[in-house]
């Protein structure tokens, strides 16, 4: 069995966690040119939400409304 098959069984016992955090771990290994505005891009962004949320001006949606819509416009359900 080669090295990466065996690595690949042994992630898949571990708790979902930890393969959840072994998979991020791994492909952030392959972005080996980190874009800094990119990071300061949603800092903003994400500033800008919180703003329009407290402010009262956010447009929201109820999330098991939203997840039906998802789950009919994926699954047709």
């Amino acid at each position: 069995m080669s090295d990466e098959k065996e690595v690949f069984a042994q992630a898949l016992s571990l708790p979902q966690r930890g393969r959840a955090e072994l998979a991020t771990r791994l492909l952030e290994s392959l972005d080996t040119q980190a874009d800094n505005d990119v990071d300061q891009a949603w800092l903003q962004e994400i500033e800008r939400r919180c703003t329009a949320v407290d402010a009262g001006t956010a447009v929201t949606s109820d999330w098991g409304e939203f997840r039906a819509r998802i789950e009919r416009e994926i699954f047709g359900r």
